[in-house]
C-alpha cells in the first residue's frame, strides 16, 4: 500500500491527533481530580511559576479542552498552537533547569510534545476531523 494516499495520511493524522490529545486530557485530568488542584497549586508554586493558581487553572482547563479539542478536530490548528505556547512555557519555567532527560524532569517530554503539535500546526487535522467535515460542506 503506498503511504502517499490521502486516506492513509488522513488515518495517520487522526491517530496521532488523538492519542496526542488524549495524553493532553490525561494530564489535565490528573491535575484536576488526581494529585488535586490544591497539591497541583503547590507544586506551581514550589517550581516558581508566575501566578500559580492562575497558571494551574490554566494549565488544566488548557489541557482538558485542547486535548478533548484535538481529539475531535475542531479549531484543530488554533488549539495545537495554544498548546505549545504552554508546553513551550511548561519547558521554560519548570523543564528546563532540570536538562535533558524526562527522568530527571528534563526537557524531552514537553519538547516531543511541542514538535507533535506544531506537526499538527503544518498539517492540520485531516479530512476525518470536525474541521475536515466543516471544510467540505457545501454552502
Amino acid at each position: 500500500m503506498a503511504m502517499d494516499k490521502p486516506a492513509v495520511r488522513d488515518a495517520a493524522l487522526l491517530i496521532f491527533r488523538a492519542v496526542l490529545g488524549v495524553v493532553f486530557v490525561a494530564h489535565g485530568v490528573d491535575k484536576l481530580l488526581i494529585a488535586g488542584m490544591d497539591d497541583t497549586i503547590g507544586q506551581f508554586s514550589a517550581w516558581d511559576v508566575p501566578q500559580p493558581r492562575l497558571s494551574a487553572w490554566v494549565a488544566v482547563f488548557g489541557e482538558i479542552i485542547g486535548g478533548a479539542m484535538l481529539v475531535v478536530g475542531i479549531l484543530t490548528t488554533l488549539v495545537a498552537g495554544a498548546l505549545a505556547l504552554l508546553m513551550a512555557s511548561a519547558l521554560y519555567l519548570v523543564h528546563l533547569p532540570h536538562g535533558f532527560f524526562v527522568s530527571d524532569n528534563g526537557i524531552e517530554y514537553p519538547l516531543v510534545l511541542i514538535v507533535g503539535l506544531f506537526m499538527i500546526v503544518v498539517f492540520g487535522s485531516g479530512r476525518a476531523s470536525i474541521d475536515g467535515v466543516l471544510s467540505r460542506a457545501e454552502p
